[in-house]
């Protein structure tokens, strides 16, 4: 509260008084606007979450905690909005529009960017698009308009448990640095020692939490779910059902940066669409494939990923053979220009061949097959350098099958969600399966003649034509 940067970020473990430190910043600089005329001090916020459902479930019981209805009034559903007006010791008043929005429709996101406010609150910020924080700090300090007296104070709060280390929120607060961005991390629940976890003595806000609060939420949940929401590091949460249960972190991703193997083809696989990915990898004599390198990108065009891909090839590694191969998808052609993808890469220099299938479980265990096999050095048959940070991830969780809402147990659907982590790891698996390692498998489902009667496969089985 110190601090008067144009956009200000709190980070910190789940209860550590977050979203009500920002709750109480919104009043305060109600309440510190220069009057009008009237003597009214007239100010405009937008309260934002990501989903309606999170809006009303979180953001808003945390605000009527503080604010409560019965008090303050209470907030109009029909348009989630709310003024609460109040007399201050001076003889002054402040009037204070509060608007509650959430991003579930881009039309509810193309009227919030259209707004005239004094300032605005992301709640949980990390699960929004910077696009939508860049566009709410273009509409802030426009109300009261400078006719009327203008701004005392304009400008983007927000507050979030701990992003991912390949966040937009990790690259400014931790690389970038912007002149107008603040960051505010605070001190873990619990800090870890030699895999242990215990409570942090310079914690915030236990005194208002319950004994032992953060010790007694731990039990039964994953290391790296405590890391992020408990112990405030960044960091990578898994959910849902994986892909690659097959993964193991520790022994799959190498202990340091993968490079190509000199006189050795790089295989390269690509997934198309408006997030597309490649990626790099080998196979060595001692019988491992090595994923060294990857291309991720983010509503971008075929022929401008295809002027990053070729830049790659020709710049980095240069020199070395190729085998490239991508989505069979990527044959339909274009509304636009009634090009393919692989024609567009054609006409760039690129000789990319659609994969031999695009068959879902051969792709998944061309890939999986390798995990549980030692090379002949004894060490793994499949590593993923750690520079491949978002294949990583999605390998170690982030690529997963899509839950179905229903009740009772937890199942999901037979495909993989489709999400940021999605694109290179099946860039991945178009590699694998290129390389003929999908004919391998396909080969091993073959049934061998035999001299016994042949006895027909049971129901739901499958076998390989």
């Amino acid at each position: 509260m110190l601090s008067n940067k144009f956009y200000r970020v709190i980070m910190g473990p789940v209860g550590s008084g977050k979203s009500t430190g920002c709750c109480i910043e919104i009043m305060r600089r109600a309440q510190e606007q220069v009057p009008g005329a009237d003597k009214v001090r007239r100010t405009r916020f937008a309260i934002v979450r990501n989903t309606y459902g999170q809006l009303k479930d979180t953001t808003v019981k945390t605000w009527q905690d503080w604010f409560r209805p019965d008090e303050f009034g209470d907030i109009n559903q029909q348009n989630m909005t709310q003024t609460i007006s109040r007399t201050l010791p001076d003889g002054t008043s402040f009037e204070a529009e509060l608007l509650f929005r959430a991003l579930d429709k881009p039309q509810d996101i193309k009227k919030l960017l259209s707004l005239e406010l004094t300032g605005a609150w992301v709640n949980e910020v990390r699960e929004v698009p910077k696009g939508i924080v860049d566009g709410l700090g273009d509409r802030v300090g426009r109300f009261p308009a400078r006719k009327d007296g203008g701004c005392t104070w304009r400008g983007v709060i927000a507050d979030t448990n701990m992003p991912d280390d390949d966040h937009w929120l990790y690259r400014l607060a931790e690389e970038d640095f912007p002149t107008e961005w603040q960051f505010f991390k605070q001190p873990g629940g619990l800090i870890e020692s030699n895999s242990e976890f215990f409570v942090n003595p310079k914690a915030e806000n236990i005194g208002n939490l319950e004994p032992d609060y953060y010790l007694t939420r731990m039990s039964g949940k994953r290391p790296d779910y405590i890391r992020v929401y408990y112990c405030a590091q960044y960091g990578f949460v898994k959910e849902g059902k994986p892909v690659y249960p097959e993964y193991v972190d520790n022994v799959h991703c190498a202990s340091e940066v993968l490079e190509p193997v000199p006189g050795i083809p790089i295989f390269v696989g690509i997934d198309f669409g408006l997030t597309p990915a490649a990626l790099f990898g080998q196979r060595l004599p001692i019988g491992r494939w090595q994923w060294f390198d990857e291309l991720v990108t983010e509503d971008m065009g075929a022929v401008r990923f295809g002027e990053l891909l070729g830049s790659e090839l020709r710049g980095k590694y240069g020199g070395y053979d190729f085998e490239i191969f991508g989505d069979p998808a990527g044959e339909a052609r274009a509304q636009t220009d009634e090009k393919t993808p692989f024609q567009i890469l054609q006409a760039l220099g690129i000789p990319a061949r659609p994969a031999p299938t695009n068959d879902f479980t051969l792709r998944r265990e061309a890939v999986a097959g390798h995990m549980g096999r030692l090379a002949m050095d004894g060490k793994p048959g499949f590593l993923i350098s750690p520079k491949c940070k978002v294949t990583r991830k999605g390998m170690a969780g982030g690529y997963r099958y899509k839950r179905l809402q229903v009740s009772g147990d937890e199942r999901y659907e037979d495909k993989p969600d489709k999400n940021k982590y999605s694109h290179p790891c099946e860039a991945g698996q178009y590699l694998m399966i290129g390389a003929g390692e999908g004919a391998a498998l396909v080969q091993s489902t073959i049934p061998r003649i035999v001299s016994q009667p042949y006895t027909p496969p049971l129901v739901g089985s499958w076998m390989g034509s």
